[in-house]
């Protein structure tokens, strides 16, 4: 029998569960009798984004490219064009990005509303990212926790956010201007800065203005060489290091590379290190991309002085689909204890074959990573390679495993397959924590589960999208969730795990549902009905009913989803299921109310609410709760109604469950317009409608 998942619907047919947020309305009363006014903070907002990659410490010159840049930005930024948008683009290990980070940032003045960072990975042809990933990113980076599913969607909420900002949007690494166009905010106040290897010439139909870097001048070049490796190294042989960097043709990343190779032998001259990189015949015989050939000389030269335990852990990252990595990962991939990871990745950073982007974040320039991936293939087999692969794994699988036992312990019951023991600390300590660690790492949880989709390994599929269940419940991350559980059923699927199959269904079909797509929602649980009845399980066959139930509800489909939901209660009392029985009845309690029949209704939500507070379920006996009271109210008794509903928004509150925050708000607001009090009623509703537009966009049309 599988964990079942019920979900909390709200208006709209989202998902409702208990959010991370600690901080929401409070209600102050002297009574109950009349007006009751509500004061309560503004909900929290999130900081201002500022998502800039910091800027190396050694760069360099760029004077006049930077002034190109400020020509370019100021002919662009008088307001006549419906959009600003400059790209530049330049060879692999030329400085794009560190080039442009640093003129954002000498414009952040400029970007009162936020400066947005985001990785088109547009250097791996296979695997670009899709535009719905960005727009996530960013959306969320404003506080819509809620973002639809669908791309058109996506884009058109992007743009409404931005609106009226003025913003800065980094995208790095495009591969085309297709992956471009979705991103470009709305309005006229904001800048989008493209960096990429390609031209992107049809950009220039949305108004691109274009600058291609070029390399640095041998001046620029042998400071920057000399600032890497130190001036009293090099003292008295200038001639060398203008050979060094000639060698380097001016590319900032092979000029790091080189001084970083010195600093590190500092028994070597530095003509030695010149003849180390002078190119042979055969080198050159294999350029195919521009300036890649030298680049590859200075990353073959820094490999070679590495030590056997860095060298060991740059192959191990170099085979991991992870876009950035942290100590415990490092650890995991190469079986060590974190503190021997950390001092690796000292090491690493030390020699510029790594970037440390933040506290606890490294990631590869990304001929690096292509450099390191090769290192990996040429000197490991495949089954070596596949190890780290699989422990990396594990060891996500393990982390998002505890993230799930610690949040939502109840529905936790399916089991765990490892390939490797190896235990690593927890990253968290707390359920805010471990929610928080979830969102994080949502990319990287995404790409591991790809990654085992890709090998095969069909039980690890479907266990990680078995432990991601909190961060699709809590967050909402509507297009993860769906991508996520598609893998999983099929992974299920190919493991004969029927019961694994039927816990996808029904987690899928409830991000369906939560998506607005109800008639796929209807598909998926459908199936699994199909497939609990094949196997017997009630449970299963009570959950599926309960969503059918709910998604008729949603369409309108009252006498069907009665009859469905009368057949989840009568399943689970048959098979002793109680806290199943009564959310149940919370639907029918619901349908009851939409019917105009309240008397229906409080006995529904009446009876939800004691089973659920004996089976200990605060939340959801609230949620019971918060309806019994707006059905009294709806009755005339807005004396008890509305203390059931302050009750019920108290427990919201505590437990930091804004979305039930804001419908409590909703219906006492409904109550007093109904009483008259038009006052408190328009009160009431701002403040449901500024928790709306943070936790359900659909919920905020709706109340506007």
């Amino acid at each position: 029998m599988s964990a079942a998942r019920e979900e909390d619907r709200g208006r709209d047919g989202n998902v409702i569960g208990g959010d991370a947020h600690l901080y929401g309305p409070t209600v102050q009363a002297h009574d109950v009798q009349g007006g009751i006014h509500i004061q309560a903070p503004p909900p929290s907002r999130p900081p201002t984004p500022r998502q800039l990659l910091p800027v190396p410490h050694h760069f360099t010159d760029r004077v006049e490219e930077h002034a190109a840049l400020d020509r370019l930005f100021k002919g662009r930024a008088d307001g006549t064009a419906a959009q600003s948008l400059i790209v530049v683009n330049g060879p692999a290990g030329i400085g794009k990005t560190t080039f442009v980070t640093r003129w954002l940032r000498t414009h952040e003045p400029a970007f009162p509303d936020g400066q947005l960072y985001a990785d088109l990975r547009g250097h791996v042809a296979s695997v670009p990212a899709d535009p719905g990933e960005i727009l996530g990113q960013f959306l969320r980076g404003f506080g819509i926790s809620s973002v639809p599913g669908d791309l058109a969607e996506q884009a058109s909420l992007w743009r409404s956010v931005t609106a009226h900002l003025r913003i800065a949007v980094m995208l790095d690494n495009a591969f085309t201007a297709a992956q471009i166009r979705p991103l470009l905010p709305g309005g006229s106040g904001g800048l989008v800065v493209v960096t990429s290897r390609h031209r992107l010439t049809g950009l220039g139909m949305d108004g691109a203005g274009f600058h291609r870097l070029g390399s640095l001048g041998a001046a620029a070049g042998m400071e920057l060489f000399i600032r890497g490796a130190g001036a009293d190294r090099v003292a008295g042989e200038l001639s060398a290091v203008r050979q060094i960097v000639s060698l380097c043709a001016g590319l900032p990343l092979a000029v790091c590379l080189a001084s970083a190779r010195l600093a590190a032998r500092p028994g070597q001259p530095v003509a030695a290190l010149a003849d180390a990189l002078t190119p042979d015949q055969d080198r050159l015989a294999v350029l195919e991309v521009e300036g890649e050939g030298t680049v590859q000389n200075a990353l073959d030269a820094s490999y070679g002085v590495l030590g056997p335990e860095p060298a060991r852990l740059y192959r191990a990252l170099g085979v991991l689909p992870v876009p950035t990595f942290d100590v415990r990962t490092a650890a995991a991939a190469c079986a060590e204890p974190p503190a021997w990871a950390e001092r690796r990745l000292g090491e690493l950073v030390e020699a510029n074959m790594l970037e440390d982007i933040g506290p606890d974040t490294y990631r590869f320039h990304d001929l690096v990573r292509v450099h390191a991936h090769d290192r990996a293939t040429a000197t490991q087999t495949a089954t070596d390679r596949e190890r780290t692969e699989r422990r990396v794994t594990d060891w996500y699988l393990r982390t998002a495993t505890e993230a799930q036992q610690r949040i939502t312990p109840i529905q936790f019951t399916l089991p765990r397959v490892y390939a490797y023991a190896d235990h690593l600390p927890v990253p968290f300590d707390d359920d805010v924590g471990a929610l928080g660690w979830l969102d994080s790492r949502r990319t990287h949880l995404m790409a591991v589960l790809r990654l085992a989709a890709e090998r095969d390994w069909h039980a690890t599929a479907w266990q990680l999208v078995d432990a991601m269940w909190p961060l699709f419940l809590r967050l909402r991350h509507y297009d993860l969730w769906i991508e996520a559980h598609r893998i999983g059923l099929a992974a299920a699927r190919s493991d004969g795990n029927h019961e694994a199959e039927r816990q996808m269904l029904n987690s899928g079909a409830i991000g369906l549902a939560a998506a607005g797509r109800t008639e796929e929602a209807v598909e998926w649980y459908t199936a699994s009905l199909r497939a609990a009845r094949e196997a017997g399980d009630r449970r299963d066959e009570g959950q599926a009913r309960l969503g059918l139930g709910g998604c008729h509800f949603e369409s309108g489909r009252f006498p069907e989803a009665v009859a469905d939901l009368d057949r989840a209660v009568e399943t689970w009392t048959e098979c002793g299921y109680p806290r199943g029985v009564a959310l149940a009845r919370i639907l029918l309690g619901e349908i009851a109310l939409a019917e105009q029949d309240l008397d229906r209704a409080v006995t529904s939500f009446t009876l939800a609410r004691n089973g659920l507070l004996a089976v200990s379920d605060p939340h959801d006996a609230a949620r019971a709760l918060a309806f019994l009271g707006r059905t009294r109210a709806r009755a005339g008794d807005h004396t008890t109604g509305t203390a059931q509903m302050r009750e019920a928004l108290e427990t919201f509150t505590a437990s930091g469950a804004l979305h039930w925050q804001a419908r409590t708000l909703e219906m006492l607001g409904d109550s007093a317009r109904e009483r008259g009090d038009d006052t408190a009623a328009g009160h009431l509703h701002a403040r449901a409608l500024a928790l709306y537009e943070i936790t359900s966009q659909a919920d905020a049309r709706r109340l506007r």
